[in-house]
């Protein structure tokens, strides 16, 4: 992997569950920027979130297992990943 590959990487994570608490969406967004991530909400349903995530792998990797884990409110049953090409 090249040097600006690992910083830049980019994708479509699309988590699915019981995730309409009017509490996730701006858990989200404050999980990504503690991360120091670009995030933006493309699709917020009661059944799934899409967003697209920017910055380093490990970290959007993190983000992953914090959005797993989430607020007490949400029940996340599965994300999914995809690389955006730039």
């Amino acid at each position: 992997m090249s040097e600006q590959n690992r910083h830049s990487w980019r994708e479509r994570m699309t988590i699915l569950g019981d995730v309409e608490a009017a509490s996730f969406l701006p858990w989200i967004e404050r999980h990504a920027a503690k991360l120091g991530l670009a995030q933006a909400i493309c699709f917020a349903g009661p059944d799934r979130i899409e967003l697209d995530i920017a910055g380093p792998a490990e970290l959007i990797d993190m983000m992953e297992m914090g959005c797993s884990l989430g607020p007490i409110d949400v029940w996340v049953e599965a994300i999914r990943r995809a690389p955006i090409e730039i």
